[in-house]
């Protein structure tokens, strides 16, 4: 089993709060490969990224640092509850300087992956970072095509229009708008009629104690999201996402679009080894934390990265 210890990694003027996941048989002379995990949106450093992916891919033999998103979880910045992607994959950035001056990590190693949300800020860091050497994606999301649909109601304008409001508002010293993304609890998303299935299994997740963490908030401060909505995961792919990609989806798609996208960035990536998994019978929320789909995304993942690791 992997051992675990909590760090702290500067990042602007803040820390992030990181978990490095380190094998058992761990030698601190040693030189390893090293993956960073980035969480999904509204999620933490406890959840499927470090306890799951993390964790078994250091099981593998890779130091693999999981971190809690500036402005979220434990790690710090301010306003709290801010989900800006461009700080989301400068975040990574930031991991990976700590992670070169680690004696034991070899500089030449580092690959990157993510879940859900974070699989677009990892695929979007490694078109630019090109310290990151093969990126892998589970059920990954472009959370700004997701912002620029059906999170603004497929009218984005009216929603900036909103979000300039609000944060005039807020500027002015009115109260703070935080929007929680899920149902309170999977009754109660019973109780208003919701079948979606992305929103359902959600709400199983992080609503109860399957997946329920003190850092995984599920909400976010309405007042500045407006970068998100104008951001793309995918942008300038065509050109820039040459490093080796695998992406993991389920073939029982939701709302949040993780079938679609996965098979998007797949097509656009010019990168000479890009790898498509669709596992069949599986939804989104199965790849975060089921034995049997994670079990499986692993069995491809672990190859892929030691391969070009």
């Amino acid at each position: 089993m992997s051992t675990v210890e909590n760090v702290g990694i500067p990042a602007l003027a803040w820390e992030l709060a990181a978990d490095i996941y380190r094998p058992d048989d761990f030698d601190p002379s040693g030189v390893y490969p090293a993956i960073v995990a980035t969480h999904p949106i509204g999620s933490c450093k406890e959840q499927t990224a470090g306890t799951v992916y993390g964790a078994a891919l250091a099981d593998q033999g890779y130091v693999v640092v999981a971190f809690d998103a500036s402005f979220q979880g434990a790690s710090g910045g301010e306003p709290r509850l801010v989900e800006d992607p461009t700080m989301r994959v400068k975040d990574i950035s930031h991991v990976i300087d700590y992670l070169v001056t680690l004696p034991y990590v070899d500089a030449d190693r580092i690959g990157a992956l993510g879940v859900c949300g974070g699989g677009g800020y990892s695929i979007n860091a490694t078109m630019t970072d090109r310290r990151i050497k093969a990126v892998g994606s589970v059920t990954g999301v472009n959370f700004g095509r997701l912002m620029q649909e059906s999170f603004s109601d497929y009218d984005p304008v009216a929603v900036l229009d909103a979000i300039a409001v609000q944060r005039t508002a807020e500027a002015r010293g009115e109260t703070r708008r935080v929007d929680d993304l899920l149902p309170a609890s999977p009754q109660a998303a019973s109780d208003d009629g919701v079948t979606e299935i992305d929103v359902v299994e959600a709400t199983d997740y992080y609503k109860t104690d399957r997946g329920r963490q003190p850092g995984g908030a599920t909400s976010a401060l309405f007042s500045r999201q407006g970068t998100a909505v104008g951001w793309d995961a995918f942008g300038r792919a065509e050109v820039l996402l040459t490093r080796p990609i695998m992406v993991v989806v389920g073939d029982r798609p939701g709302a949040f679009g993780a079938y679609r996208d996965g098979l998007e960035i797949y097509r656009r990536a010019p990168a000479a080894d890009k790898r498509l998994v669709v596992l069949e019978g599986f939804s989104h929320y199965d790849l975060y934390d089921l034995p049997e789909p994670t079990s499986k995304a692993l069995a491809e993942l672990v190859p892929f990265f030691g391969e070009h690791l």
